[in-house]
């Protein structure tokens, strides 16, 4: 079969409920690397929670973070082809009046390196890989760079659409805002026209592959347009229904059930 870049979310989609990557699913992609596709991560976290999936699937290839704010190759660190979008961090700090919002529970704002916090709250376990104490606090003497994205976190869903309407009155069109994270889901901030399909343009750009050789994984809304923009964008069966409707596939089985590996041994004949 012709190479193809294959695509894939995590959160949801290629980890399972308990945030890991199941030993089929890692066999399944190491073959398919072997064979000579290219596997990519495409995600909303930030490369410091992200990059032991990276290692662990032994990559080699570019990865997309912050929903495509950021495009690097982390087994390149001079690569050229790369993009890094950013916030200013004015606009960052004013966000902090959403903490005045009692659903909010935790405010971060990310740079490639570093993160700044308003809040103790903990998403999910692997959230601070290092401890919650190697952050920073969101203060203006302390953020003295221009942040990539800003996670706003409340402790249920049911607040977000509210708090996302709040976030687009104030700031209107000079921001995105991408909803991700599976069960603990996460409001993210980036800079306006920033989304996961610029990522996979880039790097399928990179490779001289066309849209047609892309397939593209994910289940949440900040799927969206990389999914459309795919040749072949599938959406996981535990996946929204509004990603759903734009898709070319769903898979038959969920995140917890190898549905990612199970999908691509199908698909590519393994």
């Amino acid at each position: 079969m012709k190479r193809k870049l294959i695509a894939i979310d995590l959160d949801g989609t290629t980890l399972n409920d308990h945030s890991e990557i199941s030993s089929r699913t890692k066999k399944t992609l190491t073959r398919l690397q072997n064979d000579g596709h290219i596997v990519s991560i495409v995600t909303g976290r930030p490369f410091r929670n992200s990059y032991y999936y990276y290692d662990q699937l032994k990559l080699d290839t570019p990865i997309v973070n912050f929903n495509g704010a950021w495009c690097h190759n982390p087994s390149q660190k001079l690569w050229k082809y790369g993009y890094h979008k950013t916030l200013s961090k004015d606009l960052a700090l004013s966000m902090l009046s959403l903490k005045d919002n009692p659903e909010v529970q935790l405010i971060a704002a990310e740079s490639r390196s570093s993160i700044y916090i308003e809040g103790e709250y903990i998403p999910y376990p692997d959230f601070f890989p290092d401890g919650i104490h190697m952050s920073k606090q969101l203060r203006p003497e302390i953020l003295l760079e221009d942040p990539t994205s800003i996670g706003v976190f409340t402790s249920t869903s049911q607040y977000q659409p509210a708090i996302e309407q709040k976030i687009i009155d104030i700031y209107k069109d000079s921001v995105e805002v991408r909803m991700w994270g599976g069960k603990t889901p996460c409001l993210e901030v980036v800079a306006a026209g920033v989304q996961k399909a610029m990522g996979i343009e880039r790097i399928a750009s990179y490779y001289n592959l066309n849209r047609e050789d892309i397939l593209a994984f994910g289940d949440q809304e900040n799927d969206f347009e990389m999914i459309q923009y795919a040749g072949h964008g599938v959406v996981m069966s535990n996946g929204t229904e509004r990603l759903k409707s734009i898709s070319n596939d769903i898979t038959i089985k969920n995140n917890h059930e190898d549905g990612l590996a199970n999908y691509l041994e199908s698909y590519f004949k393994l």
